[in-house]
């Protein structure tokens, strides 16, 4: 176990790539695909839109506070550490919930969908949401954050919990593969509330290291420190889509008010004809 825990965590190469105000859903394939590490879309939708979601968000009856030990509320459904039930009912429950945030919208979410989902149509491969006999995953879920501190989201990555998913999960398989996290980002505070990145995409030898096998979350300062890192400043308005494969969290943001809002999925293939879709 000693030699597990000095051994240092391996540097991975990251590809970034950056655009403003377009969408190619040939870049979103690439980070499918593993080729590119992460997307940074600025301005891709419009901030009266931005501003709309985050009001209908504020006012809505759905919102819940976390219980994940992050400070802060959402509407929809997680499925971090959730059977399948649990989390296919919660998902059908939240689904009006979910839908209003973007009543008489132009949904920045689903248009991404449904772009992406004609561009694998033309390829053979079928994108749709994850389902189970209990329920399908909603299109996305909306988190606000409160926490302050150096992060506000502690440095994670999104596979071990989809590798572990257990009974009555399809997407388990997606693990296998490059699993995509897309954020929307409605409402961003002034200053922090940024994407870091880290250059290391760890195993299951470096979980179990680390104590997260099964969660993914969190990882400490001292095994990340000498490793090479990226940040995103995200503005209202930007979309971000990365390889959740790689460690990332969310720096600590400052007290002006403005709450960070970010409308997250999940994507990737389950199958090289499938591609499933849950939050």
């Amino acid at each position: 176990m000693s030699s597990q825990i000095s051994q240092a965590p391996a540097i991975s190469p990251v590809s970034i790539r950056e655009r403003t105000g377009s969408i190619s859903t040939a870049d979103i394939i690439s980070v499918l695909k593993g080729e590119t590490t992460a997307l940074h879309m600025k301005q891709a939708f419009s901030t009266e839109v931005a501003e709309e979601i985050t009001t209908n968000f504020s006012g809505s009856t759905g919102l819940k506070e976390r219980k994940d030990g992050v400070p802060g509320q959402y509407v929809g459904a997680s499925h971090y550490r959730k059977d399948a039930a649990t989390y296919f009912a919660e998902a059908e429950n939240a689904r009006p919930y979910v839908d209003a945030l973007f009543k008489n919208l132009v949904d920045p979410v689903r248009a991404i969908f449904g772009a992406l989902k004609r561009e694998l149509d033309n390829q053979g491969i079928e994108l749709r949401l994850a389902r189970s006999e209990h329920g399908q995953a909603n299109v996305c879920r909306a988190i606000s954050w409160s926490g302050s501190g150096t992060f506000s989201l502690d440095p994670h990555d999104d596979v071990a919990q989809v590798l572990r998913a257990g009974d009555g999960y399809e997407l388990s398989s997606v693990a296998q593969n490059t699993v995509a996290a897309l954020n929307f980002y409605p409402s961003m505070p002034e200053e922090g509330g940024n994407l870091r990145l880290w250059s290391h995409k760890p195993t299951v030898a470096d979980r179990i290291a680390q104590g997260v096998e099964t969660t993914g979350y969190p990882y400490s300062a001292a095994y990340l420190e000498g490793l090479p890192c990226r940040e995103f400043e995200l503005k209202a308005g930007d979309i971000a889509l990365i390889d959740g494969g790689f460690v990332h969290g969310v720096t600590g943001q400052t007290g002006n008010g403005k709450r960070r809002l970010v409308l997250n999925s999940f994507f990737g293939f389950a199958r090289p004809d499938l591609v499933l879709w849950w939050t």
